[in-house]
């Protein structure tokens, strides 16, 4: 996947958690500018091993996302019905999986596929 080397440059918080992923063109060549966004509850393992259970929209509880500022992405996996993970640089990884009910996360910009994961892990992938 394309946002393999993107680096989060933003993360905003409120009822969705965002992470803003560039890969500057370089040489002629296309970038990535994409917009990661969470809707659902998600695994945040932090760069010294710990997990976090976190849940959008809850404040100050989101603060150990902060630590993905400025990491380069190493590893990007989709697997099953939507089942995201998302390895940095760090050590830090990023888990969310599909939702019964609610799209759980999409992904959209230029330089990547657009996707979006609805209720039950119903892709939809644009071309």
């Amino acid at each position: 996947m394309s946002l393999i080397g993107s680096v989060v440059e933003r993360t905003a918080f409120d009822h969705q958690v965002r992470l803003y992923l560039q890969v500057p063109a370089v040489g002629g060549g296309r970038g990535v500018d994409a917009e990661l966004i969470v809707e659902t509850s998600f695994r945040l393992r932090d760069a010294g091993g710990t997990w976090h259970e976190l849940e959008p929209g809850t404040g100050a509880l989101l603060a150990p996302v902060l630590g993905l500022f400025g990491q380069p992405v190493t590893a990007v996996d989709v697997q099953g019905r939507g089942d995201l993970s998302i390895d940095f640089h760090s050590g830090a990884s990023l888990r969310v999986g599909p939702d019964p009910q609610f799209e759980s996360w999409h992904l959209t910009g230029c330089g990547i596929t657009p996707v979006t994961v609805g209720p039950g892990g119903e892709e939809h992938w644009e071309r």
